[in-house]
């Protein structure tokens, strides 16, 4: 498949055939990230020019829904980092069941080594006590291995999260609304699905915030 007989709609139908988590783990908000949004990122970041035959990281990749599909849209080499050794056995399986050559790693996001063009990921919202300003340690890891980010948050935490990318040197391209569904998957959930609005991120920064 070349890269201009990629339709989005192809990617979507096969988005959709990555498993959710078994057992998700509510200290590492483990929510799978819907294949609609998904497949709009990744779409949009490979019109951008950052999938195809790049290098890319996605971090905190759960059962590997980035990683997969930028892999799908001919990233030249894809990195999954996860600590939950659970999600990283199912995205090894569904990648090897469609031939898609990927490595999976299970390691804290803090001890990733790996460099990258772009990093895709959806870290948590740090909405547990456990995860408090998860999203700045993941913002700051990416920053640090790459010189594009693609990421999502909720939409009421821009005003700390531009701030933050200000700090690391970055610069926030573009912006994009969604509702993202949560699905009841953990214990305390009182609704069946409850609904946040979040903003997917393009950000890029200069080289001097590597150092």
């Amino acid at each position: 498949m070349s890269q201009h007989r990629i339709k989005k709609r192809d990617l979507d139908i096969f988005l959709q055939q990555i498993p959710g988590f078994k057992e998700p783990n509510a200290a590492f908000e483990q929510y799978i990230t819907p294949a609609v949004i998904a497949s709009d990122l990744l779409f949009y970041a490979l019109k951008q020019g950052d999938i195809f035959d790049k290098t890319i990281v996605d971090l905190g990749c759960g059962t590997g829904i980035f990683a997969i599909g930028a892999k799908w849209l001919k990233a030249a080499n894809v990195i999954g980092i996860d600590i939950d050794e659970s999600a990283l056995t199912q995205a090894k399986h569904f990648a090897k069941q469609h031939d898609l050559l990927i490595h999976f790693e299970q390691t804290d996001i803090s001890q990733c080594t790996h460099t990258a063009d772009t990093v895709l990921m959806n870290p948590p919202f740090g909405a547990q006590k456990a995860n408090r300003h998860a999203d700045r340690a993941f913002l700051e890891k990416a920053v640090a291995i790459a010189p594009v980010i693609y990421t999502i948050h909720l939409t009421s935490t821009l005003p700390f999260i531009r701030k933050l990318v200000t700090v690391l040197k970055g610069t926030i391209t573009d912006e994009k609304m969604y509702t993202f569904p949560l699905k009841a998957s953990l214990p305390f959930h009182t609704k069946l699905v409850d609904h946040v609005t979040v903003s997917v991120l393009r950000i890029v920064h200069t080289t001097d915030a590597l150092e």
